[in-house]
Formats: C-alpha cells, sequence, structure tokens
C-alpha cells in the first residue's frame, strides 16, 4: 500500500518497521513530527525528555540494553546532545542506535543555518541523508542495519524540505526484531581513560570498514545521463539538481555521506567532462574531494548561505539563464515593494504580552531572551528584549551581565526571561549558577502550560507524557524554592498591576529573585486540571468612542486586534478579551461588553 507522507511521517513509519523499541526527543522544528507520530504505534516507547541531551542519553542506554532506539532533533539540539554523542561514537552499539538530526536551512525557525552534517564526521559515526519520503523510510531501516553490523550508531541528517514535503511512500509490515541480550561489558561501555584508548583505535578500523562499504551500498547510486556534466550531491539537493539539469546529466547521488565513497567518487569524477558538486551550506562534499585531489565546482558558484532552490542552482551554473533569472529576480523584487511587510507577533490574547508591556515601562534595565514565542517581546512597540542566544542562556547571560555590571560600578539590574519548556530544558542550571554564585538578577519564567512555540507538545510541567499518560507536574515555584530561591512571586500577566507589583519587588530585592508568570497559552486545549486551575472566560471588549481621545496607548501592547483609524477599534473576530489594552487605556474608553 502506498500512502502520502512527510518526510517527519516517513520517518516514524521506518522506524515502526525496523522493529524500534525506544524513542526519546526535545521537540524542535522542523524535528518535532518524528515523535508526535511515533508515539502513535502500538509497541515502541516514546518521550519527550527535558533536552536534547538526555533524549540522546535515554536513547544509548535503550541501544546499550539490545533495544534498537531513536533519538530526533533540530540541527541546534545536537549542540547540547553532542557531549554523549561524542562518546558513544567510540562505545559503539548492542541494539541500533539512530539520531536524527534535521537542520534548517535558510533559518525557518531557527537562530543559525549550521550543517550537521560535520557532526557526523566528528563523532566517527556512520552518517545516512534520504532525499524524499520514501527514502526516509527506507533509509531509517537501512540505518539500524548498518548500526548493527559496524557497531556503530548513525547520524541521519534531514532538513526542513525533506522533513515537512510529502511525497508517496510505499508502507511494510514492522519486522519481529527481538532485543539484543544484555551482558556486562566495561571494557566497551566503560570509558575509563584505558578503556576509551583502545575502543578509539576500534573506531578508526570501523571507520575504514565503512569506507569500504559506502563505495559498494547502493545507497550511493550513479545515475548516467549525459557525461558532459557530472553532479555530486545529496539530500534534497539532488532534487533540485535533478529538476534543473534533468538527462543532461550524470549523477552520483550520495546517501551514505560518512565516510564518503571516495574510490567510486574518483572513478565517476574520471567519466565526465566537468564536475560540480550541489550541496546546501556548507562545502562538506568539496572540500574532502579536493583534499583527495580531484578538481570540482561547487562553493565558487553555489551559495553557501540559505536555503537552495532549483532557480539558484539555474543562475549560480547555467550561464544561458542568467538572464531569465535576473528579470525573474527584478519582477518579484517588485512585487515585494507592493506587499506590506507583516512581521510575527504574539497571538491576541497571549498571556506574554502583559509581562513585555509591563518590562517595556522599566527603561534602565538589561533583559537577556531565549528561545520561545515569547522572542517576540523584542519587536516593536514592546522592544523588551537585549539578547537571544540560545535555549537556557537568559538564565546564564543575565548572571554573567549582573557581576559584571557590578564589579565595574554600574547600577543596572539585569532580567532573565524564558519559558517554563525552556527552563525545564536548560534553564534550572543557570538558575543553581545564580545562587551557588550569590547573584543578583531576576529570572522570570513564563508558564503558559505547554511547549507552545513548536505546537503544544507536553512538558515536565503540564502533567501529562507524549504518549497521553497523566503524570507528576513539576513545580516551578517548589523547585526553585528546593535550590535556594527565597525570593518568588506567582502572577497572572494578563493583569498589570499585580505583574508590575512583582517586578518592582523583584528588582527591589537582595539575592536571585524568580517571577513565575502563570497562565496558558491561548491556543491551548485546555485540560481538566488547566479548567480547575484558570477562570478562563472568553469576553468581548469594545472601544467606547465618545471616551476614546486617541492617544494610540492601547497600540503599545502591540496586539494585532487593536487597530487604529479616527479612533481605537478592536476586531471582535481576533480578540480573546485578556483585557490587557483596557488595563492601558488612560481614559477607561475600552469597556468589556460581554462574555463569548
Amino acid at each position: 500500500m502506498k500512502t502520502l507522507m512527510t518526510g517527519n511521517e516517513a520517518i516514524a513509519r521506518g522506524f515502526f518497521e525496523a522493529g524500534g523499541t525506544v524513542a526519546s526527543a526535545y521537540p524542535g522544528t522542523p524535528s518535532t513530527e518524528i515523535l508526535e507520530n511515533i508515539s502513535n504505534y502500538e509497541n515502541i516507547y516514546s518521550e519527550w525528555a527535558p533536552n536534547e541531551k538526555v533524549a540522546t542519553e535515554v536513547a544509548i542506554g535503550a541501544s546499550i540494553a539490545g533495544a534498537r532506539s531513536l533519538t530526533a532533533m533540530k540541527h541546534v539540539g545536537l549542540n547540547v546532545a553532542a557531549d554523549p554523542l561524542m562518546t558513544f561514537g567510540y562505545i559503539g552499539v548492542n541494539g541500533g542506535f539512530v539520531l536524527v538530526s534535521a537542520d534548517d536551512p535558510g533559518m525557518h525557525s531557527s537562530q543559525n543555518e549550521q550543517d550537521n552534517r560535520y557532526y557526523g564526521k566528528f563523532s566517527k559515526m556512520a552518517m545516512i541523508e534520504p532525499s524524499d519520503s520514501q527514502e526516509c523510510k527506507n533509509f531509517i531501516k537501512e540505518a539500524f542495519k548498518i548500526s548493527e553490523k559496524f557497531d556503530t550508531g548513525v547520524v541521519f541528517r534531514v532538513s526542513t524540505r525533506v522533513c515537512h514535503s510529502k511525497s508517496l511512500v510505499e508502507l511494510s509490515p514492522r519486522e519481529d526484531v527481538k532485543i539484543k541480550p544484555y551482558f556486562k561489558n566495561t571494557s566497551k561501555f566503560i570509558t575509563i581513560p584505558a578503556n576509551a584508548r583502545k575502543l578509539h583505535v576500534k573506531v578508526e578500523d570501523r571507520l575504514k570498514k565503512l569506507e569500504e562499504f559506502s563505495n559498494i551500498t547502493d545507497l550511493n547510486k550513479i545515475e548516467w545521463g549525459d557525461r558532459q556534466i557530472g553532479i555530486i550531491t545529496s539530500g534534497i539537493s539532488y532534487e533540485y539538481a535533478k529538476e534543473v539539469f534533468g538527462n543532461e546529466a550524470s549523477y552520483l547521488k550520495l546517501g551514505f555521506t560518512n565516510p564518503l565513497p571516495f574510490e567510486k567518487i574518483k572513478k565517476f569524477a574520471q567519466e565526465v567532462k566537468v564536475l560540480y558538486v550541489i550541496e546546501e551550506l556548507e562545502p562538506y562534499i568539496e572540500e574532502q574531494i579536493k583534499a583527495r585531489g580531484i578538481n570540482c565546482i561547487g562553493k565558487g558558484k553555489i551559495p553557501r548561505v540559505g536555503e537552495l532552490n532549483p532557480d539558484i542552482i539555474s543562475s549560480s551554473l547555467l550561464e544561458t539563464n542568467a538572464e531569465n533569472m535576473k528579470e525573474t529576480a527584478s519582477s518579484v523584487e517588485d512585487l515585494k515593494k507592493e506587499v506590506i511587510s507583516r512581521p510575527p507577533t504574539l497571538c491576541a490574547g497571549c498571556p506574554h504580552r502583559g509581562l513585555f508591556y509591563t518590562l517595556s515601562k522599566k527603561k534602565d534595565i538589561m533583559i537577556t531572551g531565549d528561545i520561545g514565542c515569547y522572542t517576540l517581546g523584542c519587536a516593536e512597540p514592546l522592544n523588551a528584549m537585549d539578547t537571544c542566544v540560545c535555549m537556557g542562556a537568559s538564565v546564564s547571560a543575565s548572571h554573567g551581565a549582573e557581576k559584571a555590571f557590578k564589579i565595574n560600578g554600574i547600577d543596572k539590574k539585569v532580567v532573565g526571561v524564558l519559558g517554563d519548556s525552556t527552563f525545564f530544558h536548560s534553564g534550572i542550571t543557570g538558575l543553581i549558577d545564580k545562587v551557588y554564585n550569590k547573584g543578583n538578577s531576576v529570572t522570570i519564567i513564563l508558564d503558559n502550560r505547554i511547549t507552545a512555540m513548536t505546537g503544544h507538545q507536553q512538558n515536565p510541567g503540564t502533567g501529562y507524557t507524549l504518549m497521553g499518560e497523566k503524570t507528576i507536574a513539576i513545580d516551578i515555584d517548589q523547585l526553585c524554592r528546593s535550590i535556594g530561591i527565597k525570593n518568588i512571586w506567582t502572577v497572572n500577566p494578563l493583569n498589570l498591576s499585580e505583574t508590575e507589583g512583582a517586578l518592582d519587588k523583584a528588582l527591589e530585592a537582595e539575592g536571585p529573585s524568580v517571577i513565575i508568570t502563570k497562565w496558558p497559552c491561548v491556543l491551548k486545549k485546555l485540560s481538566k486540571e488547566d479548567k480547575e486551575e484558570f477562570n478562563v472566560v472568553k469576553t468581548v471588549y469594545k472601544v467606547n468612542e465618545k471616551k476614546c481621545k486617541k492617544c494610540k496607548m492601547c497600540i503599545k501592547s502591540g496586539c494585532p486586534a487593536i487597530s487604529i483609524s479616527d479612533f481605537s477599534h478592536i476586531d471582535e473576530d481576533i480578540c480573546v478579551g485578556c483585557s490587557v489594552c483596557a488595563q492601558i487605556c488612560p481614559f477607561d474608553a475600552i469597556e468589556r461588553v460581554g462574555d463569548r
């Protein structure tokens, strides 16, 4: 049977068909839907972990125990998971182990566009790259076979376009893969220096065998066409290249990309007149080919910044199309001038808006931000964020900034802002650092009761697991108290006076302070516990034209439901009645007129 699947759905299906047992991940675009889909299959344990490091270690533990295991993350998540990955590259597996790295060329939802193919080489693991959904399913199954045959973990590198594009996938039944017997093996699984030195030797020998395999596997295949042009490519770049060149070129399509098949590459290069390397982002393949003395054309013509597409490849490599491309680009630019810019903004009724409006009124503070919906607090008119580096960095950076100001005699308060899921991910250790090293900055934890940015996944604070089981909800207040925070305030961020009062107290307090803004995301499907704890009532607000003085204070909230013409106007189709604008209005011109 064939069905239409995204790459993420196909990866999940491949794990199921491969007899996978344990899957752990932290949600992050473009990888999120992999675990969401795995959770729908029987006979598989799946979970959301607090962060990617933990998820990887869970999958490693399952592999050592003898089960086929998988972990998935977006590209920057692999930075968090790199610690266990680098050592597991030495150890090897018992049951097969696959780490899915979903890269984001073009930064559709990311703070950088790093190329994680280098992690495959760096970790000394095998690496596989599919180019469509059918290959996502098939290659995952092959990845587990390779993992167990060569005693290696496998980095499975995909990208946004592969993850989210749909193509037909032929389904197969689940393989009956028994868990492998576990035997205590300290020389393999305990990486004290004496053991690790021996393991490193084995790793290098394994890489030689993997390169031999790379030269014979069908994952790396040649498609002969016109031999005037030869193209070496992998992943989604193969699809772009085929669309541009069709049968007017020959292709070496690489699905197994660490180690590279240098013998096959050399023979292919000898058979073509001009050799192009088409790859997205870094010259990962090109550099290694050139290091072997093989001439090729790559990043000298093809951009290494941003996501590729057929037009970019065509304009970069086909001089005959250059003028047409310029005309097309010019037409697109003309169209852009006519389109009104619509930057992203916090949703109408977002509980973060009240907090950021309150912060925006404090003019002599530094606000260190973090990764999440709330990063939009940096935008006008709120303009209430100074930094954004990586998940959890808001807490640690606020501590470092406060210490720098203090030692230089600068009287400036620092506030770190992050979400509940981000706090569980990597904010706790930064807060411990503040307590241990006698910090004096404020941490604000925006608890909207869900992992909102990536599509409402459960987290340790929600009371539910990925598989829908009820569990213990971690109490953020108690957690902060247990590590030594004495100044803690929990507020409803939609109540501006309550929020401002807590902020004033926190800024005046000695020692580290925590404010927890607690109110569910406006888009969240409320749980039974949410309904019991929060009085969430959708209300209707309107502007009293007779009272409105056109002062425009209401639009300083940045709410997309409010506009200004002859007077302030509230779009009833968007407004959910959070009342923040009504509290801001100095003339009481915004009135509650009923409930929905």
